[in-house]
């Protein structure tokens, strides 16, 4: 796993449920799937037209601040990296921008991090130590590759 500067949060998950409250968009999965580091808890919507998961896979899912190997800041308008510069995204499939809506503090330390990338939503549930870097109307983006 990373430790660097500009992820805020990585770990594998494991799918235990693709569409569980059933299909409701034609190019939309939502996928339930359990942290197997973590043991945070998952729900996020792909569009599926351009990045298929299946029932049972392992993905390597990450929560970044910036797409910049050398951490510095995004401006989070427009994404134009320099010609032949390597980015945090050449290493992953999938890759979505956007920001948090909502950080809700339950009991025990459990925190809920709800987060929208141009409508696709992202409820991430865990524990508040692992969590921490994610801040409230944060802009951020997520990571995926399959194990």
């Amino acid at each position: 796993m990373s430790t660097s500067a500009h992820t805020l949060f990585e770990d594998i998950f494991e799918i235990t449920t693709l569409n569980p409250d059933g299909k409701r968009f034609d190019r939309v999965n939502r996928i339930a799937a359990t942290g197997t580091t973590f043991e945070c808890d998952l729900l996020l919507d792909v569009n599926c037209e351009i990045y298929s998961l299946l029932d049972g896979e392992k993905i390597t899912f990450v929560l970044a601040s910036t797409l910049n190997l050398d951490g510095s800041p995004d401006d989070h308008f427009s994404y134009q990296p320099n010609p032949g510069e390597s980015t945090l995204a050449d290493t992953f499939e999938y890759v979505m921008h956007g920001r948090v809506f909502d950080i809700t503090y339950k009991k025990d330390g459990i925190v809920v991090v709800a987060a929208s990338f141009g409508g696709l939503l992202m409820r991430l549930t865990g524990d508040q130590r692992h969590l921490s870097n994610i801040q409230p109307d944060m802009r951020l983006y997520v990571l995926i590759k399959k194990d």
